[in-house]
């Protein structure tokens, strides 16, 4: 099953393994006598979902923030395309994630998916499906600080699955969810934990 489906298609899982978060960790390599350095899944998905929420980060509070609740130049809305507006953060975070999937369609050696899902989504296809992603969404919103890890199996293939924390990391990022006709929660404060994202890379058991 290639990745791109599992991003809306989602089933069967195996067992769940919680973790404490661990740093951006490149240098930790499995290397015994005779082998090729390799980097670890979990390695591999801290350093992907550093530069995920970077990224994010910096657009939601320096493009965003600043542009639309700040100096109120342009508006952001999720029907940016009608209303010449900017493009809300979740918005911007899943087309990415589009495009990494249309990628891995023609590089299937670069296999990975990530999506942003959310316990309380305002959309409802962002709610966690499999037992790994709702066991980690409760967890990263129980422990703050923390990230979760499991493997699971999907299609017959097994994956190594990590979710991180997705927290308010401006104004803006509360009130939108706050105000939105469909979230069924409205009191997140910024420096909430609003959902998490979810980073799945294949492994060979």
């Amino acid at each position: 099953m290639k990745l791109n489906a599992l991003l809306n298609v989602k089933s069967l899982v195996g067992v769940s393994v919680l973790g404490l978060g661990s740093a951006f960790a490149l240098t930790a390599w499995s290397q015994d006598a005779g082998e090729t350095p390799s980097i670890t899944p979990r390695s591999m998905a801290d350093a992907l979902h550093m530069v995920m929420d970077s990224d994010r980060a910096v657009y939601t509070r320096r493009i965003v923030n600043r542009l639309a609740a700040k100096d109120k130049v342009i508006t952001a809305s999720e029907h940016f395309e009608d209303e010449k507006a900017l493009v809300l953060p979740a918005q911007m975070f899943r087309f990415g994630a589009e495009m990494v999937a249309e990628r891995a369609e023609a590089n299937p050696d670069v296999n990975f998916s990530y999506s942003l899902q959310s316990i309380w989504p305002i959309n409802k296809q962002n709610a966690p499906q499999t037992e790994a992603e709702k066991a980690g969404l409760q967890f990263v919103a129980d422990n703050k600080g923390q990230n979760y890890y499991a493997n699971e199996e999907l299609g017959g293939v097994n994956y190594f699955t990590a979710v991180y924390a997705d927290t308010a990391v401006a104004p803006v990022c509360a009130s939108c969810h706050n105000d939105h006709k469909d979230s069924p929660r409205t009191d997140f404060k910024i420096g909430d934990v609003m959902g998490g994202v979810v980073i799945r890379i294949p492994i060979e058991q």
